[in-house]
């Protein structure tokens, strides 16, 4: 598929508007859900010896925090500079035909 005018444009301002986003955010907080999915994936080896032990029946997952992501500074700069980029590139290509 070959991206014309209009795709470079949508990608930019999606990209531009995300970098704007991030610059205005100090945090992003997630949900329970969210953090024990997180959670699960990292910690693969966490939790295997004592479930052998008891039933399963008897204990309940452990509670887990809410996980919170701090983006770096320099990642929204990046994505705003990106995203013009590429709004000033969609801008001065030819209209679809």
């Amino acid at each position: 598929m070959e991206l014309n005018r209009n795709h470079f444009f949508l990608i930019g301002l999606i990209l531009l508007f995300l970098g704007l986003q991030f610059r205005m955010v100090d945090s992003i907080v997630l949900n329970g859900k969210t953090s024990q999915f997180i959670a699960k994936r990292l910690n693969k080896t966490s939790g295997q010896a004592s479930a052998d032990f008891t039933p399963s029946l008897m204990t309940s997952p452990p509670p887990v925090s809410r996980r919170t992501i701090r983006p770096p500074s320099w990642l929204g700069w990046m994505l705003i500079s990106v995203g013009s980029v590429l709004v000033l590139h969609a801008l001065a290509m030819p209209k679809p035909q």
